[in-house]
């Protein structure tokens, strides 16, 4: 017979469950938002540095140079924070299943108490 009882609870349990997800992947995309554009405001900062600094030489070989560390530094720093958002996405994915993870181990049980009721 049906029991709204343990429909209702299981129904909070369920809305619960779900706001605790939202809640770890609103803070999550916020946490990367917030890097990205960090990063991006620093990018452009340090591009700007350059630039003044490569108009102020005299001669090619310096401003290869100058170049090719500006690119070298440029590529070290864009690897290291892909790498970093890459992380922080993997940490999004395991957080937001987290509180999936009671719920799920539970329903073998469940499902095999309604069959044999």
């Amino acid at each position: 017979m049906f029991n709204f009882e343990d429909a209702n609870r299981k129904s909070k349990e369920t809305m619960d469950t779900m706001l605790k997800s939202y809640a770890s992947l609103a803070t999550a995309f916020q946490a990367i938002a917030t890097e990205a554009a960090d990063y991006s405001k620093k990018s452009f900062e340090d591009s700007v540095a350059h630039i003044e600094k490569i108009s102020s030489v005299r001669s090619v070989e310096a401003a290869v140079e100058l170049q090719t560390g500006f690119v070298k530094s440029a590529y070290e720093g864009y690897v290291a924070e892909a790498t970093k958002i890459g992380e922080m996405y993997a940490d999004l994915a395991k957080n937001s299943y987290k509180p999936y993870e009671a719920p799920a181990a539970k329903t073998p049980a469940s499902a095999k108490a309604a069959v044999a009721a």
